[in-house]
């Protein structure tokens, strides 16, 4: 008897429908040959810090005094609910799991989890759980969820061991991310008195929103000059704009170069035209579908999400999580089928045997997302499912598309004297071929009629502009930057059929990039439900929340930048590739962590050491009861008495530590303090001191 554990309910019916007639019974379904059982997503979790370090007297509470922990064997157990009890229909379905797993007529246990590596580790730790005794192990993997390929797959299976580095890869993860999330989370939030979700990647992820929108509010716009002519030849209006820019000091220079632009001749040097095939864009992967659903549906990646594994799960598209815009050369003949009932809906296709769309060498675990042989009827899909899906299926219908888009492109240089080339670039589109079924960003663009030796008519006049600030983050450009972070933004990959991306490949398959296509969408997520960045339409902006998360954690110096995430994507990479052990890139994130609480002790001037909520620093100077570091200042524990005594945690842009305060309440004056920034943006020191009931500065003959 062959038992299949699949990872969720929806996949468990559709793998025993694909398989034949099963009876249904309580939580799993069985036929003479197949039981069909499943879990819930994760049964089981990471055990909390307490399991490792139990503190007695904690009450529950988080403390210090338990970090940081780096468990020498991590554990797993059933998941648990908001009150911390294990989830009773968590536990039932284990239960039931764990008896079929140790049935005698069992000799055959099935991995059905997500082809992915969560998916692997998900029923992985299911079986591992709940065998008594050692049985056979396959795993089944799925690219989608029709009945031909699961039958198809179900004939193929392979040893669950082949896929061991894949296993590794996703445990590595998983203990990786709990050692920054739940040690810094603590941590920070124990500093800060604010709870500050610390994770791998959530940090510079919102950290690069924060970045941008700061760039954006301290932009100061400069005025400068370009030259342009706008006039008539022929009957048409020919516009020339010089490369040349001057400074907004410059205008006398502005008008004297257009005096000797004008000075000259414009001729037609030369008129080029050449019709060429115009290639659609690339199938689409996880992140590029999304892009294209965020700007012209306004769709949030987790929205996309949500409906693109919706349609997976119906059988109607392909896995989704996957990062490649490529098919494997295995899937010719699975891509003719689907090619052919394309045909049968009227659209001029044929299949392609090319190297742009089929290209083993740039697919990591997944092709791209495709339609599968299983058309939907329209008439059962929502209207934003009619939308991810027709947007899957016109591009796939485009890049296999009989017809051929083609265009007519010209290029005509005008030369103004020995001044200056202009080169005008023109497209006109002469059969739209599969444009008629996919969205192009090519559009006509047609140039006036001028022949080579024709006179331009010129008239250069300043132009007064003005620098622009850049853009905040849409759905498109922050996911183009999570790709690949130490790209140029406009350098981003066009995503035509011809484009050279080996770069881009090169960068994603050795984990140069924040989170995964499988994860990113849910930090993301994450990031907003915290109040830390919120999204309008297609378009991420920082909150009051993420601005604290970002600027808190840098005066604890704690550095989650995206310079240390990738370089842990690239460990995780070579943990995928069996070139590290699960063990070495966990040392490698415990050395990392460690770090972040071995600072050595700061010096009463420096602004990184403000101590933890809570932590008591003193006594009141007004009445006598202690001072506590509170979330914004050091204030007198009496104050529900009265007491108004507090020193501010930031005073003009510096950070009052612990030491100093200590000092000052001790001595009634600090140490000389560094780099206060007055009202009039000017740097000076200064001492603070007691005053009676005020703390004021003792600038000790120093000059502001």
């Amino acid at each position: 008897m062959i038992l299949i554990i699949a990872e969720k309910p929806s996949l468990g019916r559709n793998i025993a429908s694909a398989l034949g007639s099963f009876q249904k019974k309580n939580g799993y379904l069985e036929n003479s040959e197949c039981i069909v059982t499943w879990a819930f997503g994760h049964l089981f979790s990471l055990a909390d810090i307490e399991t490792y370090r139990p503190l007695p007297e904690a009450g529950g509470r988080w403390s210090m005094e338990n970090l940081p922990c780096f468990p020498e064997r991590f554990q797993f157990e059933l998941r648990r609910d908001k009150s911390k009890q294990v989830d009773s229909g968590v536990e039932k379905q284990f239960r039931t799991i764990e008896y079929l797993c140790n049935r005698e007529d069992v000799d055959t246990i099935v991995n059905a989890g997500d082809a992915d590596r969560e998916g692997e580790i998900i029923v992985r730790l299911c079986i591992e759980k709940a065998l008594r005794t050692k049985k056979t192990v396959k795993r089944l993997w799925l690219p989608d969820q029709t009945a031909e390929t699961v039958k198809k797959a179900f004939s193929e299976m392979k040893e669950d061991a082949e896929y061991d580095h894949l296993a590794n890869e996703g445990f590595a993860r998983t203990y990786i991310d709990w050692l920054y999330g739940v040690n810094l989370t603590r941590y920070a939030t124990l500093r800060s008195g604010t709870l500050l979700r610390v994770g791998r990647v959530i940090v510079p992820i919102v950290q690069a929103i924060y970045e941008r929108d700061m760039a954006i509010k301290n932009f100061v716009p400069e005025k400068y000059y370009s030259i342009a002519s706008k006039e008539k030849t022929n009957g048409e209006v020919v516009e020339l704009v010089s490369k040349k820019k001057f400074a907004g000091t410059e205008y006398a220079k502005a008008e004297a170069a257009c005096a000797q632009y004008n000075a000259c001749d414009a001729v037609v040097t030369s008129v080029k035209q050449k019709k060429e095939i115009i290639y659609p864009g690339k199938l689409y992967s996880l992140s590029k579908l999304q892009n294209v659903l965020g700007k012209k549906y306004k769709m949030s990646m987790a929205e996309s999400l949500q409906i693109v594994q919706k349609l997976y799960e119906e059988g109607f598209l392909t896995y989704p999580r996957t990062n490649s815009e490529y098919l494997a050369t295995a899937e010719k003949g699975k891509i003719r089928s689907i090619l052919e009932n394309c045909k049968k809906l009227g659209y001029p296709v044929a299949f392609k045997d090319k190297k742009t769309i089929f290209d083993d060498a740039k697919i990591e675990s997944h092709s791209a997302i495709t339609p599968t042989y299983k058309i939907p009827d329209k008439s059962r899909l929502g209207e934003k499912e009619m939308q991810v899906y027709s947007t899957v299926f016109r591009r796939f219908v485009a890049v296999f598309c009989a017809e051929d888009c083609v265009a007519r492109r010209v290029e005509i240089t005008v030369k103004v004297g020995e001044l200056e080339e202009f080169v005008l670039k023109g497209l006109s589109i002469l059969e739209r071929g599969w444009m008629k079924y996919d969205d192009a960003s090519q559009k006509d663009k047609l140039l006036p009629n001028l022949s080579e030796g024709d006179r331009v008519n010129i008239d250069f006049k300043p132009l007064e502009k003005e620098t622009t600030p850049p853009k905040h983050y849409t759905i498109e450009t922050l996911n183009n930057y999570l790709k690949n972070p130490f790209r140029e933004e406009k350098a981003a990959i066009d995503d035509s059929m011809g484009a050279d991306d080996a770069e881009e490949y090169r960068a994603m398959l050795q984990g140069v990039e924040l989170g995964t296509e499988a994860t990113r969408t849910g930090i993301i997520d994450n990031a907003r439900n915290s109040g830390y960045i919120q999204l309008k339409k297609d378009v991420y902006t920082i909150l009051p929340g993420g601005i604290y998360l970002v600027e808190t954690l840098r005066r604890m110096n704690i550095g989650m930048d995206k310079h240390k995430t990738t370089q842990m994507g690239q460990v995780l990479k070579r943990v995928f590739r069996g070139e590290m052990a699960v063990e070495e890139s966990v040392g490698i994130a415990v050395g990392e962590i460690t770090q972040y609480f071995s600072s050595p002790e700061a010096p009463p001037e420096a602004d990184t050491d403000i101590g933890f909520f809570g932590d008591v620093v003193g006594r009141c100077p007004l009445c006598g009861k202690e001072v506590k570091r509170y979330k914004v200042s050091y204030g007198c524990s009496g104050y529900k008495e009265g007491c108004k005594f507090s020193v501010n945690l930031y005073i003009l842009g510096r950070a009052i530590s612990v030491q100093n305060v200590k000092k000052l309440l001790a001595e009634g004056s600090t140490s000389k303090i560094q780099g206060f920034l007055s009202k009039k943006g000017k740097l000076f020191d200064a001492k603070l001191k007691l005053d009676g009931e005020r703390v004021v500065f003792d600038f000790e003959n120093e000059q502001k």
